[in-house]
């Protein structure tokens, strides 16, 4: 069996703790509550304040990631455009700088692993340097689990 797993990151227009960002963080908890209450949700990443704004993705200290997986691709498109969560994604452009390359993807891992920060880095450079694949996708062109059990992890 198999889940999906995703990555997002974001370069910050400021501090966490800054006034440009402040609408964002005091809604980080209520936002994580309803993916942690959501129909599919399995795990995401976070640290002992339960969030993951203090876990680095880069070099980058305005560089946020946000990790999780889910029991299908269903369940996290609920979750983002279907639920409160709808309303900050689009208003992300408030909080966050404008990409100038993929900052997103989803990948399908064995039921009951949890991917590294390492993986992520991994799937979201694949996603860059090749696009669409069933290693690595996004929304606009998603592979369907694999059958085969052949997969590494």
């Amino acid at each position: 069996m198999f889940h999906l797993a995703q990555v997002n990151i974001g370069i910050t227009k400021g501090a966490m703790d800054s006034a440009v960002m402040k609408v964002f963080s005091d809604n980080l908890d209520p936002i994580n509550a309803i993916a942690e209450a959501s129909e599919g949700f399995v795990w995401r990443l976070k640290d002992e304040g339960g969030n993951a704004t203090d876990i680095a993705f880069s070099d980058n200290p305005n560089e946020l990631v946000n990790m999780s997986v889910w029991e299908s691709v269903d369940g996290l498109k609920h979750f983002m455009f279907k639920t409160h969560h709808i309303d900050f994604l689009k208003r992300k452009k408030e909080w966050f700088e404008t990409p100038s390359e993929a900052t997103y993807v989803l990948w399908w891992i064995r039921s009951g692993h949890i991917p590294t920060i390492e993986e992520a880095k991994h799937k979201l450079s694949l996603i860059r340097k090749h696009g669409e694949t069933a290693e690595a996708f996004s929304f606009k062109k998603v592979f369907a689990a694999p059958n085969d059990g052949l997969m590494n992890n």
